[in-house]
């Protein structure tokens, strides 16, 4: 038996908002169901599955111009391209870990360096942003 669901509690089955529907549906992530005359737009099984799959690939790092390209490949027949994507992230997590490490060294730098300075001096952190 396939549940249906309304706007309102596919957004709370999915445990998103639901102006995120109504994005992902002007994105075109979501199709929007056609609305019965007189009724109610209803919402399947599918529905929460695609919110479900859109919201994990976020949490991933994935944009959501790449999740319209990983929606493209769901249906699982497409490996190599999913795992293309899938490396293409994973080396630019990489690259954004290198810079958080770099910041992470120039920071702790001139906190030592704040905690050791005496006196009147310039602040080394202040001065080092200023430079």
């Amino acid at each position: 038996m396939s549940t249906t669901f309304t706007i309102g509690t596919l957004a709370e089955a999915a445990g998103v908002n639901l102006e995120t529907i109504r994005f992902y549906q002007r994105r075109g992530l979501l199709p929007e169901p056609t609305r019965p005359q007189g009724g109610i737009r209803r919402y399947g099984d599918p529905d929460l599955a695609r919110v479900r799959f859109i919201k994990s690939a976020q949490r991933l790092g994935f944009s959501l111009d790449e999740v319209a390209e990983l929606l493209k490949l769901e249906d699982g027949s497409h490996c190599g391209q999913a795992r293309a994507q899938g490396e293409r992230k994973l080396a630019d997590v990489r690259a954004r870990l290198a810079d958080l490490q770099r910041i992470e060294h120039v920071l702790s730098e001139l906190v030592a360096r704040c905690h050791s300075a005496r006196g009147r001096v310039c602040c080394p952190l202040i001065a080092s942003l200023q430079g």
